[in-house]
């Protein structure tokens, strides 16, 4: 049986409680916290750095003391030197769109050298040739339900589609001998609706509002 995960999203916390709410939903039995950055660049809003990835570091633990991963989202261009950096406060799976990197498969190893997962992630409308050439590099891979840069948004219905092609790109690499890869989806991801997004593939959900 494979791990489900929910990772909420501190895009739709308080920032100006943000300690709190991140304690909060660790009680609650968030598996992942998502952190979306974004750059106002290669999206249209402006959300956190480095230094408030740090800063929440040492409270990402549950009761027990174990470590909740903190699953970085890079929203910008270029990515190398801010992926290096959240690599640098403690990220633990860092994540980043094909198409804002010159060199895809460098940016990979980049993160993967730095002691962290490396996922790809994919627009609504994306094409995922790039995931056939780097898919022995990829730990995880991140499909957006809604385009990105807000929060709120409905759920794409052709993302289900584009999740069960990917997933089934995943059983073949893992039924030949490669590395397991999670699949998460992000934005609309609802009570009425997660169920069909698991089915289609997903192991790991975003919770924004």
């Amino acid at each position: 049986m494979p791990t489900y995960r929910i990772a909420p999203s501190l895009l739709s916390a308080d920032f100006a409680r943000l300690g709190e709410e991140l304690k909060a939903v660790i009680q609650a039995g968030a598996d992942w916290i998502h952190f979306d950055v974004m750059d106002n660049q290669y999206v249209p809003n402006l959300t956190f750095g480095p230094m408030v990835c740090q800063a929440l570091r040492k409270h990402a633990v549950r009761a027990d003391g174990s470590p909740v991963p903190i699953d970085v989202h890079l929203m910008v261009q270029p990515v190398d030197t801010l992926a290096q950096a959240f690599a640098d406060a403690g990220a633990d799976l860092i994540s980043f769109h094909p198409d804002a990197s010159i060199h895809v498969d460098r940016t990979l190893q980049l993160i993967r050298a730095a002691g962290c997962k490396a996922g790809l992630v994919y627009n609504p409308a994306a094409p995922i040739d790039a995931l056939e050439w780097v898919i022995d590099k990829v730990d995880h891979v991140l499909v957006m339900s809604v385009n990105p840069g807000f929060g709120g948004q409905k759920f794409i219905p052709s993302t289900l589609a584009k999740l069960r092609t990917i997933r089934a790109a995943i059983n073949a690499h893992v039924a030949a001998g490669g590395q397991s890869i999670s699949l998460e989806v992000d934005g609309g991801v609802k009570v009425d609706n997660i169920a069909d997004i698991v089915r289609a593939g997903a192991d790991t959900c975003v919770a924004g509002s």
